[in-house]
């Protein structure tokens, strides 16, 4: 019988086949054929054993979270405790570009910024509208609640950015907690407890402890490079232009940076990328 993994708990697995959920077991041979289960996996279970057969092939997969067969991605990231981090964002962005799965920016946090602030923060969302991110505020809850239909969505970002209040206006049937502000360390305790996959507006959302350390030793320079999406619009002298040492007559990416078409973070966080948490 097929069916979606929803939650994993220490050895456990939750299976929903057909609005019923199974606790399973895996089989003991997945441990030697090297196959971990994660929440999202479509799987074969025997109903009567509780136990599941097999692994059905996954569209994608994140390491962390770990999680699979995900449509979009909706990066929650307030302007204020925590700060807004566009290194983080650029890193989260990256992550599910590779993956195929298209990210949603959630914006939180907007009341506690000046006017001063607003307007910088203004410029650099407009600039990720620009070059095709879809941007919302925790405040149009409307809106947000029509991007669910139809897809599998991965709820994630700054830890303390206000996730799990965002998710209990969503739908107060959930009740998350909601964690306090470490106002020395300038962000928030962790209050999701494990990935779940749960139903809401006609798709299914995985919650997913929040996390601010992303590994991209997995990823390729190319990989990098080619999922910045705004470097798709500007055509280099050599097919190979990694952006980086070139001349910058040779280079048509250096060459927006430099005129303001290409934001200037975004170019700093492609450097560190590549050079800093691949290679350092």
């Amino acid at each position: 019988m097929k069916g979606q993994i929803i939650k994993i708990i220490s050895n456990l697995y939750f299976v929903n086949c057909d609005n019923e959920v199974y606790k399973c077991h895996s089989r003991g041979n997945f441990r030697n054929k090297n196959i971990l289960p994660v929440v999202g996996d479509f799987c074969i279970i025997d109903k009567k054993d509780n136990y599941i057969l097999e692994i059905l092939p996954r569209k994608n997969f994140l390491i962390r979270p770990l999680v699979a067969n995900i449509d979009q991605g909706l990066i929650v990231t307030s302007l204020k405790t925590p700060d807004f981090s566009e290194n983080l964002l650029d890193k989260l962005l990256l992550v599910m570009e590779i993956n195929k799965i298209k990210p949603i920016i959630c914006i939180t946090k907007e009341d506690l910024i000046n006017d001063e602030e607003r307007k910088k923060y203004i410029e650099i969302i407009n600039y990720y509208r620009k070059i095709g991110y879809a941007v919302y505020y925790n405040t149009e809850l409307d809106k947000l609640k029509k991007i669910f239909k139809d897809k599998t969505t991965v709820f994630t970002g700054q830890t303390g950015a206000g996730k799990s209040s965002l998710f209990n206006r969503l739908d107060s049937r959930l009740n998350l907690d909601v964690g306090e502000i470490s106002f020395a360390l300038g962000r928030g305790k962790h209050t999701t407890r494990c990935v779940e996959l749960i139903e809401i507006f006609n798709g299914k959302l995985v919650d997913t402890p929040g996390f601010s350390s992303i590994d991209l030793s997995i990823f390729s320079k190319e990989e990098i490079r080619d999922n910045f999406r705004e470097f798709k619009n500007y055509i280099c002298k050599y097919s190979d232009c990694m952006h980086t040492n070139e001349l910058i007559d040779e280079c048509n990416v250096k060459k927006a940076v430099k005129s303001g078409e290409i934001l200037k973070s975004r170019y700093e966080n492609y450097l560190k990328f590549l050079n800093k948490d691949k290679y350092s």
